[in-house]
């Protein structure tokens, strides 16, 4: 990471959203990662979604790309935090739902938008 996008990460001008991390030639790369521009940053900013180069063990980028072809799972950035100067991010590997999964998740969400709505007519009166 460059120094204009440490001091927007210290500002907290992050987006993890819709964010993943590719194993590419046995480097790890995390895709789509936004980093807002920095306020006081002139030439050196940097493109706010550029691909940026992780650093890991050889042994742990080898377990990863194991595990994505054998499970087909993917792997996902879930926190950045601070340790001393250094900016770490927290991946996970993760697997997708199922389409019986999604399902069940709209229609628990379409009752509870039934309930909340009868709740609601009931108190008016």
């Amino acid at each position: 990471m460059r120094g204009t996008e440490v001091k927007s990460i210290r500002n907290g001008s992050v987006n993890l959203k819709d964010s993943w991390c590719s194993i590419i030639k046995n480097e790890l790369f995390v895709n789509n990662m936004h980093i807002g521009l920095y306020d006081h940053g002139n030439i050196f900013n940097t493109d706010p979604l550029r691909v940026r180069k992780l650093l890991a063990h050889k042994k742990e980028i080898n377990k990863f790309f194991g595990q994505i072809k054998l499970q087909g799972v993917s792997i996902i950035p879930l926190s950045l935090y601070f340790k001393d100067q250094h900016v770490k991010l927290q991946i996970g590997l993760c697997k997708g739902k199922k389409l019986h999964d999604k399902r069940a998740v709209i229609a628990e969400r379409t009752a509870n938008r039934n309930i909340e709505r009868t709740l609601k007519e009931y108190q008016k009166f």
